[in-house]
Protein backbone atom coordinates (compact mmCIF):
# COMPACT_ATOMS: atom_id res chain seq x y z
CA UNK A 1 0.00 0.00 0.00
CA UNK A 2 2.83 2.18 0.88
CA UNK A 3 4.15 2.16 -3.30
CA UNK A 4 0.13 3.29 -4.28
CA UNK A 5 0.61 6.03 -1.53
CA UNK A 6 3.93 6.96 -2.72
CA UNK A 7 2.76 7.33 -6.89
CA UNK A 8 -0.60 8.93 -5.53
CA UNK A 9 1.17 11.28 -3.74
CA UNK A 10 3.82 12.37 -6.41
CA UNK A 11 0.77 12.74 -9.48
CA UNK A 12 -0.97 15.11 -6.81
CA UNK A 13 2.29 17.11 -6.69
CA UNK A 14 2.73 17.16 -10.34
CA UNK A 15 -1.13 17.91 -10.70
CA UNK A 16 -1.13 20.54 -7.99
CA UNK A 17 2.15 22.12 -10.10
CA UNK A 18 0.75 22.25 -12.88
CA UNK A 19 -2.00 24.13 -11.87
CA UNK A 20 0.33 26.61 -10.35
CA UNK A 21 1.69 27.02 -13.69
CA UNK A 22 -1.33 27.23 -15.34
CA UNK A 23 -2.80 29.78 -13.16
CA UNK A 24 -0.50 31.56 -10.75
CA UNK A 25 3.04 31.47 -13.10
CA UNK A 26 0.55 33.22 -15.62
CA UNK A 27 -0.02 35.85 -13.49
CA UNK A 28 3.56 36.94 -13.59
CA UNK A 29 3.83 36.60 -16.97
CA UNK A 30 0.55 37.89 -17.99
CA UNK A 31 1.39 41.51 -18.47
CA UNK A 32 4.34 40.93 -20.68
CA UNK A 33 2.27 38.43 -23.25
CA UNK A 34 -0.42 40.25 -22.66
CA UNK A 35 1.64 43.66 -23.64
CA UNK A 36 3.60 42.30 -26.35
CA UNK A 37 6.65 42.38 -24.80
CA UNK A 38 6.85 39.12 -24.94
CA UNK A 39 5.48 36.41 -26.92
CA UNK A 40 4.14 32.95 -24.91
CA UNK A 41 6.96 30.42 -25.84
CA UNK A 42 9.74 33.22 -24.51
CA UNK A 43 7.13 33.73 -21.50
CA UNK A 44 7.34 29.62 -20.86
CA UNK A 45 11.01 29.54 -20.90
CA UNK A 46 12.02 32.69 -18.25
CA UNK A 47 9.37 31.98 -16.57
CA UNK A 48 10.40 27.98 -16.25
CA UNK A 49 13.90 28.66 -15.62
CA UNK A 50 12.89 31.73 -12.85
CA UNK A 51 10.20 29.89 -11.08
CA UNK A 52 13.08 26.39 -10.67
CA UNK A 53 16.03 29.04 -9.43
CA UNK A 54 13.50 30.88 -6.78
CA UNK A 55 11.83 27.65 -5.67
CA UNK A 56 15.42 26.24 -5.35
CA UNK A 57 16.63 28.85 -3.95
CA UNK A 58 14.70 30.94 -1.76
CA UNK A 59 11.34 28.51 -1.54
CA UNK A 60 12.53 26.33 1.99
CA UNK A 61 11.24 28.79 4.04
CA UNK A 62 7.52 28.80 2.60
CA UNK A 63 7.73 24.58 2.36
CA UNK A 64 8.36 24.35 6.13
CA UNK A 65 5.43 27.10 7.11
CA UNK A 66 3.02 24.73 4.77
CA UNK A 67 4.31 21.35 6.06
CA UNK A 68 3.69 22.70 9.89
CA UNK A 69 3.36 26.14 10.24
CA UNK A 70 -0.34 25.95 9.86
CA UNK A 71 -2.14 22.91 11.49
CA UNK A 72 -0.86 21.14 14.38
CA UNK A 73 1.27 18.63 12.95
CA UNK A 74 1.83 17.17 16.82
CA UNK A 75 -2.22 16.15 17.34
CA UNK A 76 -1.48 13.70 14.96
CA UNK A 77 1.43 12.01 15.98
CA UNK A 78 -0.74 8.99 17.25
CA UNK A 79 -2.29 8.55 13.82
CA UNK A 80 0.31 9.79 11.06
CA UNK A 81 -1.56 7.96 8.39
CA UNK A 82 -4.49 10.61 9.27
CA UNK A 83 -2.30 13.29 8.10
CA UNK A 84 -0.85 12.06 5.45
CA UNK A 85 -4.30 11.61 3.86
CA UNK A 86 -4.93 15.08 5.03
CA UNK A 87 -1.90 16.30 2.96
CA UNK A 88 -2.91 14.67 0.26
CA UNK A 89 -6.25 15.86 0.42
CA UNK A 90 -5.09 19.25 0.45
CA UNK A 91 -2.92 18.80 -2.84
CA UNK A 92 -5.59 17.88 -4.19
CA UNK A 93 -8.38 19.94 -3.44
CA UNK A 94 -6.29 22.89 -4.15
CA UNK A 95 -5.28 21.41 -7.62
CA UNK A 96 -8.85 21.44 -8.81
CA UNK A 97 -9.50 24.76 -7.83
CA UNK A 98 -6.94 26.06 -9.15
CA UNK A 99 -8.02 24.37 -12.32
CA UNK A 100 -11.51 25.49 -12.15
CA UNK A 101 -10.27 29.06 -11.51
CA UNK A 102 -7.97 28.72 -14.53
CA UNK A 103 -10.64 27.57 -17.00
CA UNK A 104 -12.53 30.45 -16.45
CA UNK A 105 -9.42 32.81 -16.40
CA UNK A 106 -9.32 33.85 -12.50
CA UNK A 107 -6.18 34.78 -11.09
CA UNK A 108 -6.34 33.27 -7.59
CA UNK A 109 -3.58 32.51 -5.09
CA UNK A 110 -1.92 29.51 -4.83
CA UNK A 111 -1.18 30.52 -0.94
CA UNK A 112 -4.76 31.29 -0.35
CA UNK A 113 -6.51 27.72 -1.74
CA UNK A 114 -3.72 25.90 0.17
CA UNK A 115 -4.41 27.77 3.31
CA UNK A 116 -8.00 27.05 2.63
CA UNK A 117 -7.57 23.50 2.11
CA UNK A 118 -5.06 22.21 5.48
CA UNK A 119 -7.82 24.66 7.20
CA UNK A 120 -10.71 22.45 6.02
CA UNK A 121 -8.88 19.76 6.91
CA UNK A 122 -7.45 20.69 10.71
CA UNK A 123 -10.87 22.49 11.56
CA UNK A 124 -12.73 19.21 10.48
CA UNK A 125 -10.56 16.76 12.10
CA UNK A 126 -8.72 18.56 15.03
CA UNK A 127 -10.83 21.38 16.12
CA UNK A 128 -10.23 25.00 16.38
CA UNK A 129 -7.22 24.06 18.30
CA UNK A 130 -5.70 22.16 15.67
CA UNK A 131 -4.91 25.49 13.52
CA UNK A 132 -2.44 28.23 14.22
CA UNK A 133 -4.64 31.07 14.05
CA UNK A 134 -1.82 34.11 14.37
CA UNK A 135 -0.23 32.38 11.09
CA UNK A 136 -3.55 31.77 9.17
CA UNK A 137 -4.50 35.46 10.30
CA UNK A 138 -1.02 36.99 9.01
CA UNK A 139 -1.89 35.23 5.58
CA UNK A 140 -5.45 36.07 5.34
CA UNK A 141 -4.17 39.58 5.74
CA UNK A 142 -2.54 39.78 2.47
CA UNK A 143 -5.60 39.88 0.92
CA UNK A 144 -5.83 43.93 1.80
CA UNK A 145 -1.92 44.79 1.79
CA UNK A 146 -1.00 43.04 -1.40
CA UNK A 147 -3.46 44.78 -4.13
CA UNK A 148 -3.80 47.98 -2.14
CA UNK A 149 -0.37 48.91 -1.28
CA UNK A 150 1.01 47.36 -5.04
CA UNK A 151 -1.76 49.43 -6.86
CA UNK A 152 -0.78 52.93 -5.16
CA UNK A 153 2.66 51.99 -6.32
CA UNK A 154 2.01 51.10 -9.83
CA UNK A 155 -0.24 54.36 -9.98
CA UNK A 156 2.10 56.93 -8.70
CA UNK A 157 5.02 54.88 -11.25
CA UNK A 158 2.98 54.98 -14.21
CA UNK A 159 1.74 58.71 -13.34
CA UNK A 160 5.35 59.57 -13.00
CA UNK A 161 6.13 58.33 -16.77
CA UNK A 162 3.10 60.16 -18.41
CA UNK A 163 4.26 63.31 -16.74
CA UNK A 164 7.97 62.98 -17.62
CA UNK A 165 7.41 60.83 -20.43
CA UNK A 166 4.11 60.40 -22.77
CA UNK A 167 2.91 63.52 -22.36
CA UNK A 168 5.94 65.61 -22.96
CA UNK A 169 6.81 67.48 -26.37
CA UNK A 170 9.40 65.05 -27.45
CA UNK A 171 8.93 62.00 -25.70
CA UNK A 172 12.18 59.82 -27.11
CA UNK A 173 14.23 62.29 -25.90
CA UNK A 174 13.07 62.23 -22.52
CA UNK A 175 12.65 58.47 -22.78
CA UNK A 176 16.42 58.60 -23.36
CA UNK A 177 16.66 60.63 -20.27
CA UNK A 178 14.43 59.19 -17.56
CA UNK A 179 15.59 55.20 -18.97
CA UNK A 180 19.28 54.54 -16.90
CA UNK A 181 17.50 56.25 -13.87
CA UNK A 182 14.64 53.35 -14.10
CA UNK A 183 17.42 50.70 -15.04
CA UNK A 184 19.18 51.31 -11.98
CA UNK A 185 16.38 52.08 -9.63
CA UNK A 186 15.09 48.38 -10.80
CA UNK A 187 18.45 47.04 -10.19
CA UNK A 188 18.62 48.16 -7.17
CA UNK A 189 15.36 46.68 -6.04
CA UNK A 190 16.43 43.62 -7.44
CA UNK A 191 20.02 42.97 -5.34
CA UNK A 192 18.17 44.18 -2.26
CA UNK A 193 15.37 41.34 -2.11
CA UNK A 194 18.19 38.87 -3.34
CA UNK A 195 20.13 40.11 -0.65
CA UNK A 196 17.93 40.39 2.46
CA UNK A 197 16.46 37.50 1.55
CA UNK A 198 19.52 35.35 1.88
CA UNK A 199 19.75 32.67 -0.90
CA UNK A 200 17.79 29.97 0.95
CA UNK A 201 19.87 27.15 2.64
CA UNK A 202 23.16 29.21 1.89
CA UNK A 203 22.14 32.28 3.75
CA UNK A 204 24.13 35.41 2.92
CA UNK A 205 25.38 36.65 6.04
CA UNK A 206 26.01 40.18 5.57
CA UNK A 207 25.08 43.27 7.64
CA UNK A 208 22.79 45.52 6.11
CA UNK A 209 24.48 48.49 5.57
CA UNK A 210 26.81 45.98 3.32
CA UNK A 211 23.55 44.86 1.40
CA UNK A 212 22.43 48.35 0.59
CA UNK A 213 26.05 49.71 -0.39
CA UNK A 214 26.07 46.37 -2.54
CA UNK A 215 22.80 47.32 -4.07
CA UNK A 216 23.61 50.77 -4.46
CA UNK A 217 26.80 49.69 -6.63
CA UNK A 218 24.87 47.48 -8.40
CA UNK A 219 22.41 50.59 -9.30
CA UNK A 220 25.12 53.16 -9.94
CA UNK A 221 27.05 50.58 -12.23
CA UNK A 222 23.43 49.73 -14.47
CA UNK A 223 23.07 53.86 -14.27
CA UNK A 224 26.32 53.97 -16.48
CA UNK A 225 26.04 50.99 -18.68
CA UNK A 226 22.25 51.96 -19.65
CA UNK A 227 23.47 55.38 -20.81
CA UNK A 228 26.76 53.99 -22.64
CA UNK A 229 24.05 51.22 -24.19
CA UNK A 230 21.74 54.80 -25.74
CA UNK A 231 25.12 56.43 -27.04
CA UNK A 232 25.43 53.46 -28.75
CA UNK A 233 22.02 52.82 -29.88
CA UNK A 234 20.67 55.08 -32.55
CA UNK A 235 17.56 56.62 -31.18
CA UNK A 236 15.68 57.75 -34.59
CA UNK A 237 14.60 61.46 -34.15
CA UNK A 238 11.15 63.16 -33.05
CA UNK A 239 8.82 62.36 -36.11
CA UNK A 240 5.67 63.95 -34.45
CA UNK A 241 3.93 67.17 -34.78
CA UNK A 242 3.69 69.45 -31.48
CA UNK A 243 0.49 70.00 -31.66
CA UNK A 244 -0.08 66.02 -31.27
CA UNK A 245 2.32 65.96 -27.56
CA UNK A 246 -0.02 68.89 -27.29
CA UNK A 247 -2.82 67.48 -27.17
CA UNK A 248 -1.38 64.61 -24.96
CA UNK A 249 -0.95 67.47 -22.34
CA UNK A 250 -4.42 68.60 -22.83
CA UNK A 251 -5.83 65.10 -22.04
CA UNK A 252 -3.65 64.62 -18.79
CA UNK A 253 -5.36 68.06 -18.25
CA UNK A 254 -8.98 67.24 -19.00
CA UNK A 255 -8.75 64.06 -16.67
CA UNK A 256 -7.73 66.16 -13.81
CA UNK A 257 -10.19 68.88 -14.70
CA UNK A 258 -12.54 65.63 -15.02
CA UNK A 259 -12.08 64.79 -11.25
CA UNK A 260 -12.12 67.65 -9.84
CA UNK A 261 -15.65 68.48 -11.18
CA UNK A 262 -16.67 65.21 -10.52
CA UNK A 263 -15.78 65.92 -6.66
CA UNK A 264 -17.64 69.28 -6.80
CA UNK A 265 -20.61 67.67 -8.57
CA UNK A 266 -21.11 65.37 -5.75
CA UNK A 267 -21.25 68.42 -3.22
CA UNK A 268 -23.43 70.44 -5.05
CA UNK A 269 -27.36 71.27 -4.61
CA UNK A 270 -30.31 71.84 -6.85
CA UNK A 271 -29.39 74.71 -10.21
CA UNK A 272 -25.66 74.99 -9.36
CA UNK A 273 -25.54 70.74 -9.51
CA UNK A 274 -27.05 70.72 -13.12
CA UNK A 275 -24.96 73.47 -14.62
CA UNK A 276 -22.10 71.15 -13.19
CA UNK A 277 -23.39 68.27 -14.69
CA UNK A 278 -23.92 70.06 -18.10
CA UNK A 279 -19.79 71.43 -17.83
CA UNK A 280 -19.36 67.92 -16.95
CA UNK A 281 -20.98 66.42 -20.25
CA UNK A 282 -19.15 68.92 -22.15
CA UNK A 283 -15.39 68.18 -20.54
CA UNK A 284 -16.18 64.44 -21.00
CA UNK A 285 -17.51 64.81 -24.65
CA UNK A 286 -14.10 66.80 -25.44
CA UNK A 287 -12.00 64.00 -23.39
CA UNK A 288 -13.27 61.51 -25.72
CA UNK A 289 -12.21 62.82 -28.94
CA UNK A 290 -8.72 63.92 -27.36
CA UNK A 291 -8.29 60.02 -26.12
CA UNK A 292 -9.22 58.81 -29.32
CA UNK A 293 -6.75 61.52 -31.23
CA UNK A 294 -3.78 60.67 -29.00
CA UNK A 295 -4.60 56.78 -28.95
CA UNK A 296 -4.27 57.33 -32.74
CA UNK A 297 -1.23 59.37 -32.77
CA UNK A 298 0.22 56.95 -29.59
CA UNK A 299 -0.29 53.79 -32.60
CA UNK A 300 1.46 56.09 -35.45
CA UNK A 301 4.28 57.82 -34.21
CA UNK A 302 6.80 58.26 -31.62
CA UNK A 303 5.15 56.76 -28.73
CA UNK A 304 5.89 53.32 -30.93
CA UNK A 305 9.11 53.96 -30.76
CA UNK A 306 9.09 54.67 -26.63
CA UNK A 307 7.34 51.99 -25.86
CA UNK A 308 9.89 49.56 -27.96
CA UNK A 309 12.56 50.87 -25.41
CA UNK A 310 10.27 49.80 -22.51
CA UNK A 311 9.97 46.31 -23.68
CA UNK A 312 13.54 45.51 -22.12
CA UNK A 313 12.46 47.01 -18.74
CA UNK A 314 8.99 45.03 -18.85
CA UNK A 315 10.97 42.02 -19.15
CA UNK A 316 13.60 42.29 -16.69
CA UNK A 317 10.77 43.40 -14.07
CA UNK A 318 8.40 40.40 -15.25
CA UNK A 319 11.45 38.29 -14.55
CA UNK A 320 11.78 39.27 -11.16
CA UNK A 321 8.43 38.98 -10.52
CA UNK A 322 8.63 35.13 -11.57
CA UNK A 323 11.82 34.42 -9.45
CA UNK A 324 10.12 36.13 -6.41
CA UNK A 325 7.03 34.19 -7.13
CA UNK A 326 8.96 30.71 -6.99
CA UNK A 327 10.39 31.70 -3.66
CA UNK A 328 6.96 32.18 -2.47
CA UNK A 329 4.65 29.86 -4.35
CA UNK A 330 6.29 26.98 -5.75
CA UNK A 331 6.55 25.40 -2.48
CA UNK A 332 3.08 25.23 -1.97
CA UNK A 333 3.19 22.11 -3.96
CA UNK A 334 6.24 20.54 -2.70
CA UNK A 335 5.79 21.77 0.88
CA UNK A 336 2.72 18.44 1.73
CA UNK A 337 4.49 16.33 -0.94
CA UNK A 338 7.35 16.87 1.13
CA UNK A 339 5.79 15.96 4.43
CA UNK A 340 3.42 12.98 2.88
CA UNK A 341 6.67 11.43 1.90
CA UNK A 342 8.47 11.26 4.74
CA UNK A 343 5.41 10.11 6.37
CA UNK A 344 5.39 7.29 4.11
CA UNK A 345 9.30 6.77 5.14
CA UNK A 346 9.05 6.71 8.87
CA UNK A 347 5.86 5.88 9.88
CA UNK A 348 6.02 9.05 11.81
CA UNK A 349 4.72 12.79 12.13
CA UNK A 350 7.63 15.84 11.56
CA UNK A 351 8.66 17.97 9.43
CA UNK A 352 10.78 16.98 6.07
CA UNK A 353 14.27 19.56 6.76
CA UNK A 354 14.96 18.78 3.83
CA UNK A 355 13.58 18.94 0.48
CA UNK A 356 15.13 17.10 -2.02
CA UNK A 357 16.33 18.03 -5.23
CA UNK A 358 14.41 15.84 -7.77
CA UNK A 359 10.72 16.85 -5.66
CA UNK A 360 12.19 20.73 -7.04
CA UNK A 361 12.43 18.94 -10.45
CA UNK A 362 9.32 17.58 -10.42
CA UNK A 363 7.78 20.45 -9.22
CA UNK A 364 9.52 23.03 -12.00
CA UNK A 365 8.87 20.22 -14.94
CA UNK A 366 4.85 20.29 -14.08
CA UNK A 367 4.77 24.33 -13.41
CA UNK A 368 6.32 24.68 -16.99
CA UNK A 369 3.87 22.29 -18.74
CA UNK A 370 0.75 24.09 -17.29
CA UNK A 371 1.85 27.39 -17.83
CA UNK A 372 2.42 26.10 -21.64
CA UNK A 373 -0.85 23.99 -22.09
CA UNK A 374 -2.99 26.30 -19.94
CA UNK A 375 -1.35 29.57 -18.97
CA UNK A 376 -3.42 31.06 -22.00
CA UNK A 377 -6.17 31.73 -19.89
CA UNK A 378 -5.29 33.54 -16.76
CA UNK A 379 -2.92 35.62 -19.22
CA UNK A 380 -5.35 36.90 -21.28
CA UNK A 381 -7.45 38.02 -18.43
CA UNK A 382 -4.33 39.85 -16.63
CA UNK A 383 -2.96 41.03 -20.02
CA UNK A 384 -6.10 42.45 -21.87
CA UNK A 385 -9.34 42.11 -20.16
CA UNK A 386 -8.62 44.04 -16.78
CA UNK A 387 -7.03 47.10 -18.87
CA UNK A 388 -5.64 47.58 -22.11
CA UNK A 389 -1.89 46.89 -21.29
CA UNK A 390 1.67 48.19 -23.59
CA UNK A 391 4.77 48.06 -22.23
CA UNK A 392 5.10 51.05 -20.40
CA UNK A 393 1.63 50.24 -18.15
CA UNK A 394 3.36 46.75 -17.90
CA UNK A 395 6.07 47.83 -16.77
CA UNK A 396 5.13 50.11 -14.17
CA UNK A 397 2.53 46.98 -13.14
CA UNK A 398 5.34 45.02 -12.59
CA UNK A 399 7.21 47.19 -11.24
CA UNK A 400 4.84 48.56 -8.58
CA UNK A 401 4.30 44.30 -7.67
CA UNK A 402 8.20 44.27 -7.58
CA UNK A 403 8.70 46.97 -4.97
CA UNK A 404 5.62 45.60 -2.97
CA UNK A 405 7.33 42.49 -2.50
CA UNK A 406 10.43 43.98 -1.38
CA UNK A 407 8.85 46.26 1.15
CA UNK A 408 6.43 43.48 2.51
CA UNK A 409 9.73 40.87 2.85
CA UNK A 410 11.30 44.26 4.61
CA UNK A 411 8.44 44.27 6.96
CA UNK A 412 7.41 40.63 7.44
CA UNK A 413 4.20 40.90 5.93
CA UNK A 414 2.56 38.44 4.11
CA UNK A 415 1.96 39.05 0.42
CA UNK A 416 0.32 37.08 -2.26
CA UNK A 417 2.05 37.26 -5.75
CA UNK A 418 -1.24 37.42 -7.42
CA UNK A 419 -3.09 39.85 -5.75
CA UNK A 420 0.09 42.45 -6.31
CA UNK A 421 -0.13 42.09 -9.80
CA UNK A 422 -3.83 42.32 -10.11
CA UNK A 423 -3.55 45.37 -7.99
CA UNK A 424 -0.53 46.69 -10.13
CA UNK A 425 -2.39 46.29 -13.34
CA UNK A 426 -5.67 48.14 -11.33
CA UNK A 427 -3.31 51.05 -10.37
CA UNK A 428 -2.03 51.43 -13.45
CA UNK A 429 -5.64 51.22 -15.31
CA UNK A 430 -6.70 53.73 -12.35
CA UNK A 431 -4.40 56.24 -13.68
CA UNK A 432 -5.97 56.71 -17.09
CA UNK A 433 -9.15 57.23 -15.56
CA UNK A 434 -11.91 54.25 -14.47
CA UNK A 435 -13.49 54.01 -17.37
CA UNK A 436 -10.73 52.31 -18.94
CA UNK A 437 -11.05 49.46 -16.15
CA UNK A 438 -13.20 46.25 -17.05
CA UNK A 439 -15.47 46.20 -14.13
CA UNK A 440 -17.04 43.25 -14.70
CA UNK A 441 -13.44 41.06 -15.22
CA UNK A 442 -12.59 42.81 -11.88
CA UNK A 443 -15.80 42.00 -9.99
CA UNK A 444 -15.37 38.08 -10.84
CA UNK A 445 -11.52 38.44 -9.74
CA UNK A 446 -12.94 39.80 -6.55
CA UNK A 447 -15.20 37.53 -5.98
CA UNK A 448 -13.12 34.46 -6.70
CA UNK A 449 -10.75 35.64 -4.01
CA UNK A 450 -13.38 35.90 -1.58
CA UNK A 451 -14.47 32.37 -2.03
CA UNK A 452 -11.07 30.40 -2.58
CA UNK A 453 -10.79 29.47 1.21
CA UNK A 454 -13.89 28.24 1.59
CA UNK A 455 -14.28 26.36 -1.77
CA UNK A 456 -10.91 25.09 -1.20
CA UNK A 457 -11.89 23.78 2.51
CA UNK A 458 -14.95 22.23 1.64
CA UNK A 459 -13.33 20.17 -1.50
CA UNK A 460 -10.25 19.10 1.00
CA UNK A 461 -13.36 17.97 3.49
CA UNK A 462 -14.63 15.68 1.01
CA UNK A 463 -11.87 14.53 -1.00
CA UNK A 464 -10.56 13.51 2.70
CA UNK A 465 -13.44 11.13 3.11
CA UNK A 466 -13.01 10.10 -0.01
CA UNK A 467 -9.05 9.42 0.46
CA UNK A 468 -9.49 7.43 3.64
CA UNK A 469 -12.28 5.38 2.66
CA UNK A 470 -10.59 3.90 -0.39
CA UNK A 471 -7.21 3.26 1.48
CA UNK A 472 -9.33 1.92 4.57
CA UNK A 473 -10.20 -0.63 2.51
CA UNK A 474 -6.91 -1.67 1.20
Amino acid sequence: MNTILLITVLIAGFYMAWNIGANDVSNAMGTSVGSGALTLTKAVIIAGVLEFCGAFFLGGNVSKTIQGGLVDTSLFAHCPHILLYGMLSALISTALWLQLSSYFGWPVSTTHAIVGSLLGFGLFHGGTEAVFWGEVGMIASSWVISPVLSGLISFFIFTLLQKKVLYTLNPIQATKKVIPYLCALLFFVFTLTFLLAGVGRFSLHISEGYVFLIAGSVAIVTYFLARIGFKWTKMPASSSAHFSAKDAQRLHSFNKTQKHLQRIFLTSKHEEKEQIHTILKQITGWKKELEEKVNHFQTHSDYQIVEKRFVILQIFSASYIAFAHGANDVANAIGPVAASLNIIKTGTVQIAPHISSSLLALGGAGIVIGLATWGWRVMETIGKKITVLTPTRGFSAEFGAAITILIASKLGLPISTTHCIVGSVLGVGLARGLSSLNLKTLKDIFLSWIITIPASAILCVIIFYLIRALFSSM
